[in-house]
């Protein structure tokens, strides 16, 4: 390296190191003065007061009042299950289509009118105990309810329903 060189790498380095040390003293003097800003303007303010005081408040609490207990065991006991019955296309968008969408596993495709008309010929019944029973067939195996065990009898039904009449001309 020749002394051109090397007095610019010198030159160089010391103004990048008088950058970074006034950098941070940049950023030392801007927390400093935020700090104090940002507490008086976090103690004056209700909404930002409001939304720390939720933000850090308990997730939940200890019950120890044996009353409160037996109230709230009574409460759950008597509560009914909302679970609302899912239409044909919702159960095959949440649970048909990761199969009858492309073929996977020899299922038929949706809306493949030959590859459905051999399963319509043997009839809706047959379709219906397939899909809820499930069924090891020469194209691949349909597991009972396409693997969700949590569908009804009724929403597989309403899925095949779907799949039928999208798979008709």
């Amino acid at each position: 390296m020749n002394v051109q060189d090397r007095k610019f790498l010198d030159l160089f380095l010391v103004v990048i190191g008088l950058l970074m040390i006034f950098a941070v003293g940049l950023f030392g003097l801007s927390r400093f003065t935020a700090t104090s800003i940002q507490h008086e303007w976090i103690a004056g303010d209700e909404l930002a007061r409001a939304q720390v005081q939720a933000r850090i408040a308990p997730v939940g609490q200890v019950v120890t009042d044996p009353e409160a207990i037996q109230r709230a065991r009574a409460a759950a006991a008597d509560a009914e299950p909302t679970r609302t019955a899912m239409t044909g296309p919702q159960v095959y968008q949440q649970a048909c289509t990761s199969c009858h969408g492309g073929g996977i596993g020899g299922a038929p495709v949706t809306g493949d009118i030959d590859a459905w008309a051999a399963r319509i010929d043997q009839g809706m019944d047959t379709l219906y105990e397939h899909s809820i029973d499930g069924f090891m067939g020469d194209a691949g195996y349909m597991p009972p309810k396409g693997g969700r065990t949590d569908l009804s009898d009724e929403e597989v039904r309403a899925a095949v329903d779907f799949m039928v009449d999208e798979s008709t001309g």
